[in-house]
């Protein structure tokens, strides 16, 4: 048996959750500690960029969203299972410490972690907390909050450390930005997992009714679910505009250094990887995210200046086209909102939340 501290990271199947629990683990990594991420099936999809030697354990888990009623019945059974067996595997194991980062597959190893009476903390990356670490807010040490302010149930005192952001991403901070001209230009679409197919009907149209002068220099990277993506690719190539038409881009922080706008949903990761960067934006939240979190979370980049904000209820192509025009026609109040993107940055967010953890540790081993 190793002799290295052990940590056991519960991250739920989206981008937004995995990004910063790959962060914390490559910090973890490098002081020496042990890892396991504790996920579903969803979730291992985003596992690639994960260091080899994290340990990786899918549990059963589920959701009460998008399911029939027979599916919907069995969830809490599902869940248990998953607990019991996080519990199992937690007394063998051992972990000096539980981190989740929130969505439904962190309930086996959070609840196993409070059965157990392990050292345990949350991170929460949105303004608003996600239903999983609303539930987990006061059965855990400490909460680490990556967006400010975040709402919090009354007890509970949140830390502000930031969104962490993976290696490859915090290599492009502050990378130079190229601010439009009469050039070559480059707009990075990202939808997200949810959400993504208003943007693949809206953003083209937007672009494509651009004045032609502008729009001859333009070269798109469009993240589109996969059932649009041959539609969008047709409507570009039609429209006579180069597009990369993907359903997941594997290099992100390249496509985002190089870009002189980025069209986005307003999910944390996405907002802390604009900030980190420091790219111009045009955030179209979610609106049906829980408690409309992603507007919370381009708040920040909006009121600094770094970012417009079109509300899902009045995004049209034409109110999408506007805002680009006058993003791409003035090069120097886009040099401005870059480096107002930067300001809002929290470049050292993983740092931060690698203290809480280990600081959690210690205190826990002086108290016992």
């Amino acid at each position: 048996m190793s002799s290295s501290p052990l940590m056991v990271i519960a991250a739920g199947g989206t981008g937004g959750h995995m990004f910063p629990a790959q962060a914390l683990a490559e910090a973890m990594l490098r002081e020496g500690w042990r890892v396991k991420l504790s996920t579903d099936p969803r979730g291992a999809r985003y596992t690639s960029g994960f260091p080899h030697v994290v340990e990786i354990e899918q549990v059963n888990s589920s959701t009460f969203a998008r399911s029939g009623i027979l599916a919907k019945l069995m969830v809490p059974f599902r869940i248990l299972g998953g607990t019991l067996s996080a519990t199992l595997k937690m007394m063998r194991d051992k972990p000096d410490v539980v981190v989740g980062f929130g969505g439904y597959p962190t309930i086996p190893a959070m609840g196993a972690a409070w059965l157990l009476r392990k050292p345990r903390m949350i991170h929460e990356q949105n303004g608003v907390l996600g239903r999983v670490n609303q539930l987990f807010a006061k059965r855990v040490h400490k909460v680490a909050c990556g967006t400010w302010p975040t709402t919090l149930p009354n007890g509970v005192d949140g830390v502000h450390v930031g969104n962490p952001v993976r290696a490859m991403v915090l290599e492009r901070h502050g990378a130079g930005y190229i601010a439009p001209g009469d050039y070559p230009m480059s707009i990075l679409i990202m939808g997200g997992s949810q959400g993504a197919t208003i943007l693949s009907e809206m953003v083209p149209a937007a672009i494509a009714t651009l004045p032609d002068a502008m729009k001859r220099n333009i070269r798109v990277h469009h993240q589109a679910r996969a059932e649009d993506g041959d539609r969008v690719a047709q409507f570009y190539a039609e429209a006579g505009i180069p597009a990369d038409v993907q359903p997941f881009f594997r290099d992100v922080p390249t496509l985002m250094s190089e870009a002189q706008l980025v069209i986005s949903r307003a999910g944390a990761s996405s907002v802390a990887d604009i900030s980190v960067i420091g790219r111009p934006s045009i955030l179209i939240p979610y609106a049906a995210a829980t408690a409309d979190h992603q507007s919370a979370n381009a708040r920040g980049l909006t009121e600094a200046g770094a970012a417009i904000l079109i509300p899902e209820s009045q995004l049209t192509p034409d109110s999408l086209r506007v805002q680009i025009e006058t993003i791409l026609s003035n090069p120097d109040g886009a040099n401005q909102m870059a480096v107002a993107a930067l300001g809002q940055s929290v470049p050292d967010a993983t740092e931060r939340l690698k203290t809480m953890v280990i600081d959690l540790v210690q205190d826990t081993t002086k108290k016992d």
